[in-house]
């Protein structure tokens, strides 16, 4: 499961909005530090954010902030506790977004409701990463 959530270059495969990321030139895997460009789309909105890994424990935990430009707007990660049979797999994120910024962020991505709206991404990931995984 954690090979699969700190792959970044597959986040295309579970989210519905990033559809596709990439290392930057001098990261190829998730280590603390390491960045990428993760390329976003929602209807006809198309967005890139530069990600930067802060946490990578590999079975337990990988988490990284999404920036545009100098804004650290949203950090993501994934908690991952052994079970019986397997794994349990949180997905979380915290919306940095200043209230200031909120209609640029409306205008960008055409999503009026974030917040409800990372709550149905992330239903959608976790249920592709199950049925990929435990199938």
């Amino acid at each position: 499961m954690y090979a699969a959530v700190s792959d970044v270059t597959r986040m295309g495969e579970w989210s519905d909005e990033c559809h596709r990321c990439e290392w930057h030139e001098g990261s190829d895997g998730p280590e603390v530090g390491a960045t990428f460009d993760g390329y976003n789309r929602n209807g006809d909105k198309n967005w890139t954010t530069q990600g930067k890994v802060v946490e990578a424990d590999p079975d337990r935990a990988f988490t990284f902030e999404c920036s545009a430009g100098d804004v650290h707007y949203a950090t993501w990660g994934y908690r991952i506790e052994p079970t019986e049979g397997g794994c349990r797999v949180t997905e979380w994120t915290e919306n940095l977004l200043p209230e200031v910024t909120l209609k640029y962020g409306v205008e960008i991505s055409g999503v009026a409701d974030r917040q409800g709206k990372n709550r149905e991404m992330m239903s959608t990931t976790l249920a592709r990463l199950a049925a990929k995984l435990e199938g």
